[in-house]
């Protein structure tokens, strides 16, 4: 029986872009069971285009509300495993304590955790930075690693251009992951 994996974003969907059509090319083996956003983003484009379940629950001024508004949602779809992918929220621990929750992360980790790391990498210095496949736990981008991918910071890079070579590469490295899971069930 194929997992059933919901998908949580915040911004323009292209990662959960590449994980549908990577599922609808038979890639990965997986009931998707949902798309959840906090914003009125792009990702629920995606998901409509996708004819996959769309729910929009903007934070609310009551953060407790908001985080049993998700859990609610989120435990009605029963989904074996959530995928952050562009998700700008820290889940409640009551969340990430009853779901396994996965993310994407634009850094090798534990590098650079956190919502600037392609700029924190340039500011470092370093030759080399790439993405990440993380668990989600009580930390800052600070669960264990699935897998990795690095990425080559290039003379002249400016922010923009090596996030666009970042997200180049974590959308490979998400839709592999994803296709490892749908044929094993673990990660």
């Amino acid at each position: 029986m194929a997992k059933r994996i919901l998908l949580l974003a915040s911004g323009g969907g292209s990662l959960a872009a590449a994980i549908l059509q990577a599922h609808d090319a038979g890639l990965i083996n997986a009931e998707f069971v949902g798309l959840v956003s906090d914003k009125a983003s792009p990702a629920l484009d995606i998901a409509r285009q996708f004819r996959l379940p769309d729910f929009y629950l903007p934070m609310q001024s009551d953060r407790t509300a908001w985080d049993q508004a998700i859990f609610e949602c989120t435990e009605a779809l029963a989904p074996d495993l959530i995928v952050s992918v562009g998700f700008m929220r820290i889940l409640a621990a009551r969340f990430i304590n009853t779901f396994k929750v996965i993310n994407t992360h634009p850094s090798l980790l534990p590098l650079f955790p956190g919502a600037h790391a392609v700029r924190d990498a340039l500011a470092a210095g370093v030759t080399t930075t790439g993405t990440t496949v993380h668990w989600v736990d009580a930390g800052l981008d600070t669960g264990p690693v699935i897998s990795q991918r690095e990425v080559e910071v290039l003379p002249g890079d400016n922010e923009a251009t090596l996030h666009e070579r970042i997200k180049i590469a974590e959308r490979a490295l998400i839709v592999e992951t994803l296709a490892g899971y749908g044929k094993t069930g673990t990660l």
